[in-house]
């Protein structure tokens, strides 16, 4: 393990710093020992590239400093050897005083100064987070020798919706941060210093888990700092927050420990007395209630959909979420074996019409139709009727006849321990009937709509493309099959009398 005492602190390494010293030292000292970022995490990453070369047309003319080079050095001759043609500069490099920087843009001003514009693929300034990184930018450029006018953050417009081809000025909003950051820079150069210690330390420091660790992200090391836990720990109690952590400072690790006069909620008390009785919570007379609203033929529906930050279609906005996969199971009467219907859009056309279309067609008129967390659903429809507003008189009769399956998990009125505290369909269809997606290729829905993504608008081969077709329609299908099986569940045990 080599030790780095006189590293230059990135911009993203400082705000590892701020957020976690030991993050910080195994940054530096054992680098190997950090995860690499998952499949989700680069999506974001990638993503955030995509935003950051369209911002760049904000300010056009401009060039890129040195593509594709990585050795600082070598980064910053160019970026000096830029500077004097006084074009906007993307990506241009400066160190100063054990910082290094990146500058995503910097554009050119009166009297030879500039503005230094940060970007960020987030649909709003977020101050905790957003204004150390620009501070950080501006106390290494200027201490670089660069006289800034003004700082900036383009963010992403929320309100924007396209039309056509994208034009970055409604795309982006341009907050002037540059007060904020000026009452921020005169304490850089004491964190630099604090943050050059911590990596010159021959051991990391011993920091304890604490809300840190998800703020503002969530750490690298979470999983190994966190793994000294047990499975059924204090901090699955169900919306318990802080409340962990204070059980935690107390010595009290288990769930199964927590004191019985120690102040609970309802169902954080019920999800105590599960783990330790060792058997599930069953509120039969509120479960009876529940299934009795039932009325057949019974739809189950579930969907799947892509949000990205730059809108693929029209009439679309930045991460509005696009139905592009529905997967569902209907069983006609009691006892009847369920059909399966379902729709997954081809092609990189707006897959919103063909969705409806297909989904009036294919859904029984009558009925209830039994989603899980329906909010998500409904939310869809209505956003897909924005766009084709046909759609809504038949919206609105569905929407009286809708079910969510979600409501007597959230409200326990089930609750099995090996749900360690969580209501969603991963952790309740294998605690409630013993299935689950864990023989799947696809196991959850972000890996559903990275992967339509990627095969229907990158460039893979045509047997890969069809074979992950074919996983997203298993995926899906197990949705809705799962809330079959949840549901006849349900029938047993309310028909079931407790012992």
């Amino acid at each position: 393990m080599n030790r780095a005492r006189h590293s230059s602190l990135s911009k993203s390494t400082f705000l590892m710093g701020r957020q976690c010293s030991k993050l910080l030292w195994f940054r530096y000292n054992a680098k190997d020992q950090i995860p690499a970022p998952d499949e989700a995490k680069q999506a974001v990453f990638d993503q955030g590239t995509e935003v950051g070369e369209l911002a760049q047309q904000l300010f056009p003319g401009g060039m890129v400093v040195a593509p594709g080079i990585i050795n600082p050095q070598e980064v910053i001759a160019q970026t000096q050897a830029a500077i004097s043609k006084r074009v906007p500069l993307y990506e241009a490099a400066f160190s100063y005083n054990g910082g290094y920087a990146r500058a995503d843009i910097l554009v050119p001003v009166a009297d030879d100064a500039w503005d230094l514009v940060e970007v960020k693929s987030t649909t709003s300034l977020k101050e905790d987070v957003h204004l150390p990184d620009i501070a950080f930018q501006a106390f290494v450029l200027t201490g670089a020798g660069i006289k800034l006018r003004k700082c900036f953050l383009a963010h992403i417009n929320n309100e924007f919706v396209r039309h056509g081809p994208i034009k970055p000025n409604k795309f982006f909003t341009l907050a002037d941060v540059t007060q904020s950051v000026s009452a921020m820079t005169g304490d850089i150069a004491d964190q630099i210093d604090a943050m050059q210690h911590v990596i010159g330390a021959k051991s990391h420091p011993d920091i304890q888990i604490g809300p840190h660790c998800d703020s503002p992200y969530t750490c690298a090391l979470h999983d190994r700092c966190w793994s000294f836990l047990p499975e059924a720990s204090v901090f699955t109690l169900y919306r318990g927050g802080q409340k962990g952590f204070n059980l935690l400072q107390r010595g009290i690790q288990k769930l199964a420990d927590i004191p019985a006069d120690e102040p609970l909620t309802d169902i954080q008390a019920i999800q105590r007395s599960v783990l330790i009785a060792g058997k599930p919570h069953i509120d039969r007379p509120a479960l009876t209630a529940f299934l009795s609203q039932l009325e057949y033929p019974v739809s189950y529906l579930d969907f799947e959909t892509i949000g990205t930050a730059i809108p693929l279609f029209d009439n679309s906005g930045p991460y509005r979420q696009i139905p592009f996969q529905y997967s569902l199971h209907i069983v006609r009467q009691p006892d009847a074996a369920p059909e399966h219907h379902s729709f997954l859009a081809v092609g990189p056309a707006d897959p919103r019409p063909e969705f409806m279309r297909h989904l009036r067609e294919t859904l029984p008129s009558t009925g209830s139709v039994v989603t899980y967390n329906a909010s998500f659903e409904t939310s869809r429809l209505d956003e897909c009727c924005e766009l084709l507003p046909e759609y809504q008189p038949w919206l609105k009769k569905l929407k009286t006849r809708i079910v969510d399956l979600l409501l007597p998990f959230r409200g326990f009125r089930y609750y099995h321990p090996d749900q360690h505290g969580s209501a969603s369909m991963k952790a309740v269809l294998p605690a409630l009937t013993g299935g689950g997606y864990d023989k799947l290729t696809i196991q959850e829905g972000g890996t559903a709509s990275r992967e339509f993504l990627r095969v229907t608008f990158g460039e893979v081969p045509e047997a890969e493309r069809q074979q992950v077709r074919r996983d997203l329609e298993a995926y899906c299908a197990l949705d809705t099959l799962g809330m079959v099986q949840i549901v006849e569940r349900l029938k047993e045990l309310t028909a079931t009398q407790p012992a």
